[in-house]
């Protein structure tokens, strides 16, 4: 890919973010836009909302909440299957592990705890985006 100067350039991180709280999804786009590479197409509330965007947009990377209104590994399983290309990463505040179970089963290979460093984010959704990763 080259930019309007001929020079090449990184193909960009397409994200998408859903979270039932306002303030985290919020803090957590503004975290991701700060990233030249990433490009945040959509924010979602519940899981209907994020199925509904992820068939949408197809982003590289879905960061799912849990535990939000319609059940985060509703949306996992729906956005993996209506949108093979994107990748899960599980973004909550919840350790226990019958979560991280349920969303392994719903087909996701990543689960980070919220207060985790921002760097951390950033780094897994890279990851995630990057090409030849698999589910």
């Amino acid at each position: 890919m080259s930019g309007a100067d001929g020079v090449a350039t990184a193909p960009r991180v397409t994200i998408l973010v859903c979270d039932d709280d306002a303030m985290i999804r919020e803090a957590l786009c503004d975290v991701l836009r700060e990233e030249r590479d990433f490009e945040v197409v959509g924010a979602a509330a519940d899981a209907d909302e994020a199925i509904e965007l992820a068939t949408q947009h197809q982003p590289g990377v879905a960061v799912v909440d849990f535990r939000m209104p319609g059940g985060g590994a509703r949306a996992a399983r729906e956005i993996l299957l209506r949108s093979p290309g994107t990748r899960v990463l599980t973004f909550s505040a919840h350790a226990d592990f019958g979560a991280v179970e349920e969303m392994r089963r719903a087909g996701v290979t990543e689960y980070l705890l919220k207060g985790v460093p921002n760097t951390e984010i950033v780094a897994t959704v890279r990851r995630l985006g990057g090409s030849g990763v698999t589910r």
